[in-house]
């Protein structure tokens, strides 16, 4: 069956609670052990003193070890991205960051795309460092060549462990080739020192974009955005392989970040929409792109709907994703001042970070979310004071086309 049918079912025994048609909220901190025997096998499995029998079932300790609620909405999510095993966190950053701690030692050198969220940036250039793990940059539209070379040139090849990247790139839908770090990572990998890849999918969603099936160990969440998709939740999420997750989810016991019961059944509520959500905001998107792409007040859109056959990017597109997604952004004629004032006006869509939502969303990078970012790295990435960012919703389209034109007339 398909995904979007699972999400109805998938995971869940009725007949566990009461005949209950959904997943009742398991607000509970601990569970009961039918008897002393149980209480030891549980935690023998839990604490990896031996594995799981083939058909042992795995018993229910405490909720920060696990919970119905989590333990349902991980093999859902995990349906999607056609993984293993999924982990679910608090939020984004917390997932980004249990990844990173647990697989990056002092010493070791962490690739990664730029640009990426202003969270991962200060994580990656300010936290990260004071660990002893060292980092490097590299560009959408760098070449396999010119990033090796950045390698050979930091003195550090020989030290790379793991390769972190977002792609499309938060806010300029900026592309990445996951293939192609998956053979930078191959080529300086090994049986003893294997090099990972975790890729940063919140811009896509579990729909658009697979990144395990393109090469990649991690796919990773910030759950909150399309994943949650009603602003209602705070909530991360990450996809790999039994081996990987395995380690993921000894670090979230231990660092103690996993996600609440009631985030948990939010989360299974909003699988059951995930499809028609998304598939209604791209549809959106792509209308409102086109629009912008026509007005003499836009100096130019960044959407992945509008690459041509001549674009750089575009065989990366066809080949990573299945749609163009449903975030837009593009740069007003002008600066800060325009781009406020078509802020300040524009009606139905909320002035408010995040994306993903059913309601439809808009922001100014510069000063909001990448805010915390070296202003001539955002200057270099396109990320100015005429660029704005929106993230459609599921209105109806033409109310949305209405509220950017009245807004477009002010500036």
């Amino acid at each position: 069956m398909k995904p979007e049918t699972l999400m109805m079912s998938y995971g869940y025994k009725p007949e566990l609670s009461e005949g209950a048609v959904k997943c009742p909220i398991f607000q509970t901190s601990t569970f009961v052990f039918k008897t002393a025997e149980d209480g030891k096998a549980f935690f023998e499995v839990a604490y990896g003193l031996r594995e799981r029998g083939e058909k042992e079932e795995q018993g229910l300790i405490y909720s920060r070890i696990n919970n119905p609620d989590l333990e349902i909405l991980e093999n859902r999510l995990s349906l999607w991205d056609g993984a293993d095993e999924c982990a679910v966190f608090e939020s984004g950053m917390s997932a980004i960051t249990t990844v990173l701690l647990e697989f990056l030692n002092p010493g070791d050198l962490l690739l990664h795309s730029a640009p990426v969220y202003g969270g991962t940036d200060h994580f990656i250039q300010h936290f990260l460092p004071r660990f002893g793990i060292h980092t490097l940059e590299f560009k959408p539209g760098e070449s396999k060549e010119s990033i090796e070379k950045r390698l050979l040139d930091s003195g550090m090849a020989d030290k790379l462990r793991f390769i972190f990247i977002e792609t499309p790139a938060n806010p300029t839908n900026a592309l990445i080739d996951i293939n192609m770090c998956r053979e930078i990572a191959t080529h300086h990998g090994g049986q003893d020192n294997y090099v990972y890849i975790a890729v940063d999918n919140t811009y896509m969603g579990p729909l658009w974009q697979k990144p395990l099936d393109l090469g990649a160990d991690f796919s990773i969440y910030s759950a909150t955005k399309y994943i949650g998709g009603h602003s209602d939740v705070i909530a991360g999420a990450v996809c790999g392989s039994s081996s990987v997750m395995k380690r993921v989810r000894t670090l979230r016991t231990f660092l103690g970040n996993m996600a609440s019961p009631w985030t948990g059944w939010l989360l299974l509520r909003s699988l059951e929409t995930l499809k028609v959500r998304m598939e209604q905001q791209c549809r959106n998107a792509i209308k409102v792109a086109d629009f912008l792409n026509s007005h003499p007040k836009v100096e130019k859109v960044y959407y992945l709907g509008l690459l041509n056959e001549s674009d750089p990017e575009y065989q990366i597109y066809k080949r990573q994703h299945s749609a163009p997604g449903a975030m837009v952004s593009f740069d007003v004629k002008g600066g800060e001042a325009e781009a406020f004032r078509f802020l300040n006006n524009l009606p139905i869509f909320k002035l408010a970070v995040s994306l993903g939502s059913t309601e439809s969303l808009a922001q100014h990078p510069y000063t909001m979310t990448h805010a915390g970012c070296n202003p001539e790295h955002n200057r270099e990435f396109s990320i100015t004071e005429k660029l704005i960012r929106l993230s459609i919703g599921v209105e109806h389209v033409d109310d949305l086309l209405m509220a950017i034109e009245y807004a477009l007339e002010k500036v």
